[in-house]
């Protein structure tokens, strides 16, 4: 059985994606790697392997993870990477949007900012959240301990509305405060969003 760092939504894409499995192979990882190399479908590839602790668990041993949320801000979409990034030409302004981050680092309850139905706990930790432009392509950049369902797409979705002028930054913290989904933005594009790395 092969063990993931965790599920996501369908349409979410992984730079750096882990997992774990146990086996009786006698097979070294270097050869195993090649066979994955050769008989995986194009769209997957297996950048590298190594042996580790039994006590090893791809989700569970997890401390942190990275996502990018990457938008084109052009007024024309881009064909060739279309299906890994959403297309807004709508001018966002990247300032405020960095100011309305400043509310959503460090642990909150991030009730507002999930579509789960569950009795978990919502309070999560973001460790950083980073905003870098060029030629009009923005990357969100967030860290946190773990993430609730669809959570970063609507903090996505939150600070683009801030970007766009609906909201103001002071909103985002009294959206947490309220712990009201239908107060936070939309749900973002799952294309845009890739998982960069994890950290052990």
């Amino acid at each position: 059985m092969v063990v993931g760092c965790g599920r996501t939504d369908a349409g979410v894409h992984a730079e750096n994606y882990i997992a774990n499995f146990h086996t009786n192979s006698t097979f070294k990882t270097k050869k195993i790697l090649a066979y994955l190399y050769e008989f995986l479908p194009e769209d997957i590839v297996v950048k590298s392997m190594e042996e580790v602790s039994e006590r090893f668990h791809a989700r569970y041993n997890v401390k942190s993870k990275t996502y990018v949320y990457t938008i084109n801000n052009n007024k024309f979409r881009n064909v060739f990477n279309r299906k890994y990034s959403y297309h807004l030409s709508d001018k966002l302004d990247l300032t405020v949007m960095k100011n309305a981050a400043e509310f959503l680092t460090g642990s909150h309850d991030f009730q507002s900012f999930t579509n789960e139905k569950s009795d978990k706990s919502t309070i999560k930790t973001i460790i950083f959240i980073n905003m870098i432009e060029k030629n009009g392509i923005i990357e969100i950049e967030i860290n946190g301990n773990s993430f609730l369902w669809n959570m970063i797409r609507i903090i996505v979705g939150t600070l683009i509305e801030v970007g766009k002028g609906n909201l103001q930054p002071p909103d985002v913290e009294k959206i947490l405060i309220e712990k009201k989904r239908w107060e936070a933005g939309p749900l973002a594009q799952a294309k845009g969003l890739c998982l960069k790395d994890v950290q052990y």
